[in-house]
């Protein structure tokens, strides 16, 4: 459904984006991640044909960005961070101005603006003025537009920034119930928490380099030599800890809050060797268990904190 090939953007002296190749197939829920300056929102973008690329090439259900922008708008939904919204309109009335945009006419214009009210539990709100509604409310009615002409393809930057925490759980499920739809959608967010929870697929950007593109399962899979075990004893944990630490399979053993936190070394194909090891030095074990890195863990240790 989108696809960059080589995309690079530059402003000036300013690489923003350099050489990204990344996939987002039909049905995912992609979620692009990185630092400020990183280069998320040029190549959002980009993909909603509001931006040139310097060089490359990006595509949208294979239609190539930059020259068949007439048939890729149709396709797309793009909802950026600060939209901006006609404040004196009412709710219904911004919603209708955006159908007729695309030549949604009649009853059936109607019909739609009924059913994206409904959808993003705004048809309370039809009558209200724009300028009322809370953040989350016009974070909401900015996805409701994305929506009216039923596109193939959402494309969201930083849809929950600003948000309470109702509001952002709100909006969550609002994306879980687009994506039972079959929509397919490419979200961009700082709130990492939520994007594991919501995404199939990420991908981790710095400095306008992808430095990852996959499953989050895929990116544990890639960092979890360098996961900590934790073990615990009956007993005397610090003779446990420095029996562990002679072990040379164990790269470092340390403790902390009553825990002994085991770091592997390179030639340690995995973990389950510390079980045996421990009862053979006469230890009874009370825990063994892999802490599994979530999304902030693996963002960062991926990148470095440097923007372009």
């Amino acid at each position: 459904m989108i696809r960059t090939e080589e995309l690079t953007k530059r402003y000036k002296n300013l690489l923003a984006l350099d050489r990204l190749n990344m996939v987002v197939e039909e049905g995912d829920i992609y979620g692009y991640i990185g630092p400020n300056g990183a280069g998320k929102t040029t190549t959002l973008k980009i993909l909603a044909t509001l931006l040139e690329p310097t060089s490359g090439h990006a595509y949208i259900c294979n239609y190539r960005v930059g020259k068949d922008n007439k048939h890729i708008r149709p396709l797309i939904g793009y909802m950026p961070d600060f939209f901006g919204v006609y404040e004196d309109m009412r709710v219904d009335e911004y919603l209708t101005f955006f159908a007729a945009a695309y030549r949604i006419k009649g009853e059936k214009r109607k019909r739609i603006v009924d059913d994206v009210l409904e959808l993003t539990d705004l048809t309370g709100k039809r009558d209200a003025m724009v300028e009322s509604l809370s953040r989350g409310m016009q974070q909401r009615l900015g996805l409701a537009r994305a929506l009216v002409h039923d596109p193939k393809v959402l494309i969201l930057d930083e849809p929950s920034s600003g948000l309470d925490p109702r509001a952002r759980i709100e909006m969550r499920a609002l994306l879980k119930e687009l994506k039972k739809m079959g929509k397919t959608i490419l979200i961009s967010s700082h709130i990492l928490s939520e994007l594991q929870e919501l995404c199939n697929k990420v991908g981790i950007i710095e400095k306008g380099t992808l430095l990852f593109s996959g499953s989050v399962d895929e990116v544990r899979r890639q960092i979890r030599r360098g996961t900590t075990i934790d073990v615990r004893v009956a007993g005397d944990n610090e003779a446990a800890r420095l029996a562990l630490e002679a072990n040379p399979l164990i790269e470092r053993a340390e403790t902390e809050n009553g825990v002994i936190k085991v770091s592997l070394a390179e030639t340690a194909a995995d973990f389950t060797f510390i079980a045996k090891y421990l009862v053979e030095q006469g230890f009874a074990l009370e825990l063994l268990r892999q802490e599994e890195p979530d999304l902030e863990d693996i963002f960062m240790r991926v990148t470095k904190g440097v923007v372009s």
